[in-house]
């Protein structure tokens, strides 16, 4: 004889598959079988994702009249009792329990069919539910990433960007705190930090060390999932940074092309569940997406700054090959104006007026260093600066001035001696070019060098093969030279220079270490 309960069956079969809302499903499937069945209390036990046999969540219902709700208890307060396993997709999903037969007696036979039926189309509408779920649960990390990828992209400010990675981690992640840290000498630095705590932010800046376990781990580029942060001693660090206790958390590397470029920390509150396999597989991708964005935003500013410098190189070139020459064939005729004159007032004019020349070339000079190097370099070694004046003094000259280094001339020689050699070098190459009319230069720079008084000095040697020190000239940047030297404690001279008979000059400019 045909069950009379069966179309009630077929309709609260059609009732469980109705809804994609993982939660109501569950409600939906106690609610039903405690109507089918005559029961006073249903309780659905869902069994925890990652297979240790816990149970991760409970869900009950009972009729007004009925017991209240509650935990299914270990011992059922009735004689009443049933329970049917609910599977998903062939993997034990969890157990339905009904308990209290409305009208006393026991459950029938008929009864535990109808609900092994229930737990049958259950277990369909679950999966059902649990694939949404994902899908929702997927989309959601996607659109995180999007969103990060534009933020890191955007040419923004990096520590703005980086705190839409700590938000969108902390958002997604459903935890308690989104923490982003970046490579430091010691370790790993805070950079970022989101979370409802407001004394959260004062743990930017905060070094977690390089011996730390988690962190030597992240730098290696593995992932550390924890279960428990209170009891784990790889979270104390962490724990100790950020100035407060977590519970479980997951610590990812943002690893991309085969580097380490930080690390980002997802705790959850204490005592909240741990992370389940499938959010531990898209925290992953996320941060792996956010690591390529990072990659990506650091070679777009090197791009953006590499045409800066080439733009800064090309200003330096022009003012460099233009400019300067410019000046220099300018001082030129003011000082052929200057000897074909019988008028003193206009001979020193005109001696001022060279002057003034001379002073300009030298700040377009540091113009063009200036924009050679880049803002954050350290100040380039000595020899290379002595070689940037050869170098720009072989336009107006019309050739290259040989040199030669001795001795550890970027390490033994301080940075204001050398700045103030580099000056007395621009000054000797100029007098060269403007009085001399060399066609054979020598530069000179000895680390080594013995001064007079037996002590340790750098020495500066510039000879040329011209016509010497005219007598009568301008010698104010002799003055200039000796004046620069005996602020250091040292001294400059004139010998004879390279020409036939020692014809021309030589500068010989020194001063201590």
């Amino acid at each position: 004889m045909t069950d009379p309960r069966v179309p009630r069956l077929l309709e609260a079969m059609r009732s469980v598959g109705t809804g994609l809302e993982p939660d109501a499903t569950l409600e939906r499937i106690c609610r039903t079988a405690a109507e089918l069945a005559g029961a006073r209390y249903a309780a659905l036990r869902v069994l925890d994702e990652e297979g240790g046999g816990g149970v991760s969540a409970s869900v009950t219902y009972s009729v007004p009249d009925g017991v209240p709700d509650g935990s299914p208890p270990a011992h059922p307060p009735t004689r009443s009792f049933v329970r049917a396993p609910v599977r998903v997709q062939g993997e034990a999903f969890g157990t339905l329990y009904l308990a209290g037969k409305r009208g006393g007696g026991e459950f029938s036979t008929s009864d535990l069919r109808m609900v092994r039926v229930l737990a049958a189309e259950a277990g369909i509408a679950i999966g059902n539910a649990r694939l949404y779920e994902a899908a929702r649960r997927r989309e959601r990390w996607i659109d995180g990433s999007v969103a990060v990828t534009t933020a890191l992209l955007s040419g923004g400010d990096t520590d703005d960007a980086l705190t839409v990675v700590a938000e969108q981690a902390r958002r997604l992640a459903e935890a308690a705190a989104g923490v982003v840290l970046l490579p430091a000498d010691e370790g790993l630095e805070i950079v970022a930090v989101d979370s409802d705590d407001p004394e959260a932010g004062k743990a930017l800046g905060v070094v977690v060390p390089r011996a730390s376990p988690v962190v030597e781990r992240l730098l290696a580029g593995e992932a550390v999932y924890v279960g428990d942060a209170a009891g784990d001693p790889r979270m104390r660090e962490v724990n100790a940074a950020l100035a407060r206790p977590y519970g479980p958390g997951m610590l990812l590397p943002l690893w991309s092309g085969g580097r380490v470029l930080g690390a980002l920390a997802i705790p959850r509150a204490p005592g909240a569940r741990p992370f389940t396999g499938a959010e531990r597989a898209l925290a992953a991708r996320f941060a792996s997406q956010a690591a390529l964005a990072l990659m990506v935003a650091e070679a777009q500013r090197d791009r953006e700054q590499l045409a800066v410098y080439e733009d800064r190189d090309r200003i330096a070139r022009d003012l460099h090959d233009l400019v300067i020459q410019r000046l220099f064939a300018t001082g030129m005729t003011l000082e052929s104006v200057q000897r074909g004159s019988a008028v003193p007032a206009v001979r020193d004019g005109v001696a001022k007026a060279v002057e003034e020349l001379d002073t300009t070339i030298q700040e377009v000079r540091t113009a063009v260093f200036a924009l050679q190097q880049g803002p954050g370099e350290a100040p380039a070694g000595l020899g290379t600066r002595v070689l940037r004046e050869i170098n720009m003094a072989a336009v107006p000259l019309g050739f290259k001035p040989s040199y030669r280094f001795v001795g550890p001339v970027d390490a033994a020689v301080g940075e204001l001696t050398g700045k103030n050699l580099v000056a007395a070098l621009r000054e000797a190459l100029s007098n060269a070019f403007r009085h001399a009319r060399a066609r054979r230069i020598e530069v000179v720079v000895d680390a080594t060098a013995r001064l007079a008084d037996g002590t340790e000095g750098v020495r500066l040697t510039v000879a040329d093969d011209g016509v010497g020190v005219p007598e009568g000239g301008r010698r104010s940047g002799l003055r200039n030279l000796a004046r620069r030297a005996e602020s250091l404690g040292g001294s400059s001279r004139l010998e004879p220079g390279l020409g036939a008979g020692g014809a021309g000059t030589t500068v010989v400019w020194e001063a201590p270490l």
